[in-house]
């Protein structure tokens, strides 16, 4: 269905892009508004599609999952850098950054949707305070190890650690009432 609904999209695009070249004075409207309609079908349809699938519960379910391994392993790997402390070369730091946590933040980053349709909005926006904040000391650290401020690296190592520390422990505690309350609706 998503197909679909982009290859209306591009094909009103293409048709529209036509239809205005054809004169460059003029513009046949009785072209381009039935192209512009088709443009709207489409992305009404494909934005249709993308709010089913995000809401299917094979989705949030492996979403949820995702979300929980990340803030693990980023919270895991905060708590290994700063416990290395001063033998951690300060220059080294960007490298260890790069290679321990951009994947987790991105998985993180593609699967945060999910919280809205299983936690609410503002238990959503709660958790991304928390990893917003996190990710921007874990930006900073590599900022202040790429200029050399070893101090400021640590101080950004124990920022970072401690707000997804909340983080994920505001995440632990919303599964666990979700779980709490899925369990509750089955044994009803």
């Amino acid at each position: 269905m998503k197909l679909f609904a982009l290859i209306l999209v591009f094909g009103a695009f293409l048709a529209g892009a036509f239809v205005t070249v054809l004169d460059p004075r003029l513009v046949n409207w009785n072209f381009l508004v039935p192209a512009l309609v088709v443009g709207v079908i489409g992305l009404w349809i494909h934005r249709k599609a993308q709010h089913a699938e995000s809401r299917s519960g094979d989705r949030l379910a492996s979403d949820i999952i995702v979300l929980q391994e990340s803030l693990a392993q980023i919270l895991g790997n905060l708590e290994k850098l700063h416990a290395r402390g001063d033998d951690l070369p300060v220059y080294e730091a960007r490298f260890e950054i790069d290679r321990l946590f951009r994947d987790d933040l991105n998985n993180f980053a593609e699967a945060r949707e999910s919280m809205i349709h299983v936690f609410g909005i503002q238990n959503y926006a709660e958790v991304m305070s928390n990893f917003a904040a996190g990710e921007r000391y874990i930006n900073r650290i590599w900022s202040a190890s790429t200029d050399g401020y070893v101090d400021e690296v640590q101080a950004y190592l124990e920022r970072a650690r401690d707000q997804f520390r909340e983080g994920s422990r505001h995440f632990t505690e919303l599964l666990s009432e979700h779980s709490d309350s899925t369990s509750a609706h089955q044994g009803a």
